[in-house]
């Protein structure tokens, strides 16, 4: 069984989109693990996409996603990566399959309404970065 994080972002959270989200994912058979709310600060931002520190949209995207609260959860699965990354949608929303959740409610790259992990490797790295063994549903 394979677990990944998503994060519902600022946008999606200021929409009202955490229901319709998570039903998508309970929906094609990805069980939640775990789940809480948070708002993140500019340095816990800044932690969490240290991977993308050098990147021009370092500064923009840490400012965003510690804009408002957000909904972290691990989801777990078979393939569960894989699937969630193809119910997301690609990064930008525009260029996103039909039926994702960024065609159906991004409105730019960076408010795309979601994160989820990209690599298992990337997955542990983030799951430990929000939550506590103890949290986590067995």
């Amino acid at each position: 069984m394979e677990r990944t994080l998503s994060i519902i972002k600022p946008d999606g959270v200021a929409r009202g989109l955490i229901g319709e989200v998570i039903r998508r994912f309970e929906s094609n058979g990805i069980r939640i693990a775990a789940m809480k709310m948070l708002q993140m600060t500019k340095a816990q931002a800044e932690g969490f996409y240290a991977v993308h520190r050098e990147r021009p949209f370092f500064d923009s995207l840490t400012r965003f996603m510690s804009s408002g609260p957000v909904v972290v959860m691990v989801l777990e699965g078979e393939n569960v990566i894989e699937k969630n990354r193809t119910l997301m949608g690609a990064t930008d929303p525009r260029q996103a399959a039909e039926g994702t959740i960024r065609r159906d409610f991004g409105t730019e790259i960076e408010k795309n309404v979601v994160h989820g992990s990209d690599a298992p490797e990337t997955a542990a790295f983030e799951i430990g970065y929000f939550f506590n063994r103890f949290e986590m549903m067995a």
